[in-house]
């Protein structure tokens, strides 16, 4: 019986490497890192999912679905003769160590600010001799939100960045109104290239409000859905297809149920 945390961890390699070996699983013995790519972006987002759910045993849960993927790739990357388990915990621990000389070492920091600003320095001291980019390290295959605000946080820790809000939000201003006037136009690759410019100067008042983005906008994509059923049930209830349904009477609908919210939760009758 493992005990330790250890002793679970290897449990779970040994478990792995037995679902993959023979007699193992059809379905775990097929996969290739290809084919797991979008298991993992999967279980990340289900995590996050949990996150905001709140109760612990879900999490608890999907935090181990996610862990069970990288004990997934290690196993079919050993089975390669690439890299094993071990080699992906090593350099883990090397690198926290290395970039954490105020920890490990006889370094100083001030506060969380300085300590981040020295994890850059060091990160970028790691290229070997090659030329790095401020904005290294955010993958172009990050959600475009979240993509968007990474991009801006590194510019902003070189020095690249608004002063403060307001100044951020004034960049909004005006980057609507030339979306206004190239809609008015007409020209659909000027106006996609507008509407970016917005969502991004929209992200960087986010980030200066220490809000992020991408949770915002999930939940606020939770939020309508939540809505959005209730007002199927509203219609259903009144015998009604919401496909069937006047938008005066969705717009009843919506407003009904978020009075339906305010009231439930305590909230005056501001709308929102």
């Amino acid at each position: 019986m493992a005990n330790s945390a250890g002793d679970r961890f290897d449990a779970l390699l040994s478990l792995m490497a037995r679902l993959r070996g023979d007699g193992g699983c059809p379905w775990d013995r097929e996969q290739t890192r290809a084919s797991l790519k979008p298991y993992l972006l999967e279980e990340a987002y289900e995590v996050l999912q949990a996150i905001d759910e709140g109760p612990n045993d879900h999490l608890v849960e999907e935090l181990g679905d996610l862990l069970f993927q990288v004990v997934f790739h290690c196993q079919v990357a050993s089975e390669q003769g690439e890299f094993t388990m071990a080699d992906v915990l090593d350099r883990l621990s090397d690198k926290m160590i290395r970039r954490h000389p105020h920890v490990f070492g006889d370094r100083v920091v001030a506060d969380a600010r300085d300590a981040l600003a020295q994890w850059e320095r060091i990160k970028h001291d790691e290229g070997n001799g090659t030329s790095r980019s401020a904005l290294d390290g955010v993958p172009p295959t990050l959600p475009a939100l979240l993509r968007a605000q990474r991009l801006s946080v590194k510019a902003g820790r070189v020095g690249f960045d608004w002063k403060g809000w307001r100044e951020a939000w004034a960049k909004v201003r005006e980057e609507m109104a030339e979306l206004e006037t190239t809609l008015a136009l007409g020209d659909v690759a000027r106006v996609r290239d507008e509407l970016g410019d917005l969502l991004f100067s929209i992200v960087n008042v986010a980030r200066l409000q220490d809000i992020d983005a991408e949770d915002c906008l999930r939940q606020a994509a939770n939020k309508f859905t939540r809505r959005f059923s209730e007002v199927e049930t509203e219609m259903r209830a009144a015998g009604q297809r919401v496909s069937e349904a006047s938008t005066e009477d969705l717009d009843r609908a919506w407003e009904a149920v978020k009075a339906r919210e305010r009231l439930d939760s305590g909230e005056s009758g501001a709308r929102r």
